[in-house]
């Protein structure tokens, strides 16, 4: 199975996947506002590889049924309240 990648012109660190090169037509129009204008980054054969930030077998599910699967961020830690929490402990 391959699948093309594209990162969003809009969000820092989203990422849309989707079964056809520049084949929007499964993605709702509301979810590609959000997301701006999509740059291309790759077309990747998915057997055999390992994601980063997402379960391989959920993005292939997610091709499947819906067409496409939308990574988001990770979400940013707050350092401060980090510290706070760990020097609370101590």
């Amino acid at each position: 199975m391959l699948c093309s990648v594209y990162k969003s012109s809009k969000k820092e660190g989203m990422y849309l996947y989707i079964s056809k090169k520049d084949d929007f037509s499964d993605v709702p129009q509301a979810l590609l506002t959000m997301f701006g204008k999509p740059i291309f980054v790759m077309v990747m054969k998915m057997e055999g590889r390992k994601l980063a930030l997402a379960d391989i077998e959920k993005v292939k599910m997610s091709l499947k049924e819906d067409g496409f699967f939308l990574q988001l961020p990770p979400p940013q830690i707050n350092l401060l309240d980090e510290y706070k929490s760990r020097k609370s402990q101590s």
